[in-house]
């Protein structure tokens, strides 16, 4: 039994042994080296369309870009109402007129007025009656018939007389009269109760406060005239951005209401105080209008370049986009070899984009062309 055993098991151990002895050592497994898909090597053809060179730093200028408004321009706006108590008895012109200088706007009538006149014929009497008296007084005093102190006594009263009626006159003029209507009260020794509300320049009535058979007062404003030919232009500009503007500046403004147009214009003055509400400065351009185009309360947007500001940039054509983020093609210790980097990106000026982070001045890139090298690295990606 034993000998049957040890026969089995020598058996089996010598037909493991051939097998064993029969089978191919097993190879290692093959290690492959890791390629990095962001390296791009350039080749001589790739080479033709791109241009290496450094990042560098430019002066840099902004373009403020403000909201603002068109405002008449107050240099060229008049404000007419009535120059004395009254009731408007006619009105002659609407919202939207084009009026002239001395242009009737509406007539108030007034008794307060027939008093002032009444006022002023009768110093004008009074005035005639003292030069007849001094010239009666010389020809007595010639006579030897009178003093000389009579004569002047006369004289006096004379020119107390024509005081008065240069007061007089001077209060008509105050309350809308003109000197040639002052001049006809002395001729027909009667007075006009009605007053004329005139315009003071050329214009457009912007704004109309008067009704037919309204009672007005001299406070009261009735109508605004306005020559719209020149505007203002008027921004809020907030004070951190203050520094970057100044007088005599050139701007541009852009009109929505008129598909976007472009204007120019001077700006002519800078507030000195800071709102304290809105932290903003106020701001004005003088902005000439000859086609009415612009109205007043328009909304604008002012353009103001900024001073230059070096700043590290790169050309537009060196930056690559994708999955929302941007990126350049920054040159590895080889020669030939760039690879793909992230970048943060600022303004945009002249073809050139702010480097905020990722770049410093003398970092060899791919200026141009960096959308070909990102195609290669996509191929080779693919591969």
């Amino acid at each position: 039994m034993s000998r049957i055993l040890f026969s089995t098991i020598l058996t089996a151990a010598l037909a493991l042994l051939s097998t064993a002895c029969s089978e191919k050592p097993v190879p290692p497994p093959e290690t492959k080296v890791a390629i990095d898909p962001n390296l791009v090597t350039l080749t001589p053809e790739l080479e033709a369309n791109v241009k290496i060179g450094a990042v560098s730093e430019i002066q840099f200028v902004d373009t403020l870009r403000i909201p603002g408004r068109i405002q008449v321009d107050e240099q060229h706006e008049s404000r007419a109402g009535a120059s004395i108590t009254g009731r408007i008895s006619t009105l002659d012109v609407h919202l939207g007129d084009e009026v002239r200088t001395g242009q009737r706007l509406a007539t108030i009538k007034s008794t307060e007025l027939a008093q002032y006149q009444l006022n002023y014929i009768k110093a004008s009497q009074q005035m005639q009656l003292q030069t007849k008296a001094v010239d009666r007084a010389k020809q007595l005093l010639e006579a030897d018939v009178i003093s000389l102190a009579e004569l002047q006594r006369r004289e006096g009263e004379l020119n107390a007389a024509s005081a008065e009626v240069n007061a007089a006159r001077d209060q008509l003029l105050v309350l809308g009269m003109t000197s040639g209507s002052i001049a006809q009260l002395s001729l027909h020794n009667s007075g006009m109760s009605t007053s004329q509300v005139t315009s003071k320049i050329n214009g457009t009535v912007i704004a109309r406060n008067a009704r037919l058979g309204q009672v007005v007062a001299p406070a009261e404003e009735l109508f605004v005239i306005a020559d719209l030919s020149h505007v203002w232009a008027v921004a809020e500009v907030p004070e951190q951005q203050i520094a970057h503007i100044r007088e005599g500046q050139s701007l541009n403004i852009e009109v929505p209401a008129l598909d976007d147009a472009e204007l120019t214009g001077t700006l002519s003055f800078v507030g000195d105080i800071v709102n304290p509400a809105t932290r903003t400065v106020m701001a004005r351009a003088n902005i000439s209008n000859p086609d009415m185009q612009l109205k007043p309360d328009m909304l604008i947007t002012i353009l103001l370049e900024a001073k230059p500001e070096k700043v590290i940039a790169i050309p537009s054509t060196a930056v690559v986009r994708e999955n929302n983020a941007d990126y350049v093609f920054s040159q590895t210790l080889k020669s030939k070899q760039y690879k793909l980097l992230p970048v943060t990106l600022g303004r945009s000026y002249h073809g050139q984009r702010e480097v905020l982070q990722g770049l410093q001045p003398g970092d060899q890139i791919v200026l141009d062309g960096a959308f070909h090298v990102n195609n290669e690295r996509k191929r080779k990606e693919m591969e």
